[in-house]
């Protein structure tokens, strides 16, 4: 069946699902007013709930539900082996609260009972309507299906060091307009790593089966004006990377089959490679600099210094350890997997985001789209700052606000 055969009726969206940091959100509250398509807008640094509220408001059509997320917020799971502290320590003490969004929306999406939601970052722009109809289609039959940004190119620091030396620098697809069908029981979760979206849809990249549906742009950025940001990245790049060639190089293999090849030989063997990679940038950097005047002087420092940083923190990272990673990551996604088979599928915005102890939100849109809306035109129709702790559930599943936080 094609893309454009599927009846409408199976390809809605339930939702969009928005991991907010940045105060403007008016692209994507846009896109939701056209394509009538409610938003989940999970909040935290610059984007204010009450600021978002009122420019859902202002836009015609739009409706969404925005919440705050702490910046305290645990990970919203017992994923105690990814995210034990010396991940951390290895990635530079990296934090991000990206991973604790994207899965907040796969729990709220489960509670609900929603089949089909688009998690879209807050830096892109540009998607086609008719490219999401097409990805939509496509959960009907893949669980995951993704969209790629090859302007800005949406790479790793390393990645654009390659892209300025002159070297080719592919992109693959991300987590930035990621497609994802609920209802499958084999979904994973995010892990708290650079490169989490990789280890999300792993399974189905290793099997030839992550649909790349139109692209998109992001809003440009300037990789090597924080050169600590590539140690930050460094054992997260190592780790995808590294598990993708091993299922690059065992096409026909089972999952199973190509993670236990993953061993410490594989990342001693892969580390080494990336090292002399890492060398040859540095030194095409410096002769593309020199011989040709090709790499702007100051940007070619900063990327040298960025370079000089993954190097370091890629050589403190012993083999075993990723062994160690991908072994904590399977029984993480074991224990994710059960809790999301326990979980409840009816019920209400309330209800759904006490059970996820998120306790400030704002539900608005326009219209009687809503659920406790009752008279047409712009309204808020619940704005929540409870100060209630909630239990740990019955089911055998631990509450959030009980777990480990999973921040420095």
């Amino acid at each position: 069946m094609s893309a454009a055969s599927v009846p409408p009726t199976r390809s809605r969206l339930d939702a969009i699902v928005v991991p907010a940091a940045r105060a403007s959100l008016q692209r994507v509250i846009s896109l939701s007013a056209e394509l009538s398509v409610p938003l989940v807008l999970l909040c935290s640094r610059q984007a204010r709930i009450d600021k978002v509220a009122e420019r859902v408001g202002a836009t015609f059509g739009a409706r969404a539900l925005i919440v705050e997320v702490p910046d305290d917020y645990p990970q919203p799971y017992d994923a105690q082996r990814t995210s034990d502290r010396k991940f951390r320590s290895l990635s530079a003490d990296r934090s991000s609260d990206l991973s604790v969004k994207r899965n907040i929306g796969l729990l709220l999406a489960r509670l609900r009972g929603w089949t089909k939601i688009l998690f879209i970052d807050d830096d892109i722009s540009q998607i086609r309507g008719q490219d999401i109809a097409r990805l939509t289609g496509h959960l009907d039959r893949h669980p995951v299906a993704a969209m790629t940004s090859r302007y800005f190119p949406d790479n790793s620091v390393v990645c654009h060091a390659r892209r300025l030396a002159g070297y080719r620098q592919d992109v693959f697809v991300s987590g930035a307009v990621l497609g994802v069908n609920t209802q499958h029981p084999a979904l994973s979760f995010f892990p708290d790593i650079y490169n989490e979206d990789w280890f999300f849809f792993a399974r189905h990249a290793a099997g030839r089966s992550l649909p790349k549906i139109g692209e998109v742009r992001q809003d440009a950025y300037e990789p090597f004006a924080d050169p600590e940001r590539a140690g930050r990245e460094e054992l997260g790049d190592l780790l995808a990377e590294g598990l993708y060639a091993m299922f690059e190089s065992t096409p026909g293999w089972k999952f199973s089959e190509q993670l236990a090849a993953a061993g410490t030989g594989h990342w001693r063997d892969f580390k080494e490679d990336r090292l002399r990679m890492i060398d040859a940038t540095k030194k095409a950097l410096e002769h593309a600099q020199t011989a040709t005047g090709s790499v702007d002087y100051p940007t070619m420092l900063r990327a040298l210094e960025s370079l000089r940083f993954a190097e370091k923190h890629l050589s403190a990272i012993d083999p075993d350890v990723c062994v160690e990673f991908i072994d904590g990551w399977r029984e993480d996604e074991r224990c994710w997997q059960k809790m999301m088979s326990d979980l409840p599928t009816t019920l209400g915005e309330r209800d759904a985001l006490a059970e996820l102890g998120l306790k400030t939100w704002i539900s608005c849109g326009y219209g009687s789209a809503g659920p406790q809306s009752d008279s047409p035109g712009y309204k808020v129709l619940s704005l929540n700052r409870t100060s209630a702790r909630p239990e740990a559930s019955a089911r055998g599943w631990l509450s959030p606000v009980g777990s480990k936080p999973n921040r420095s």
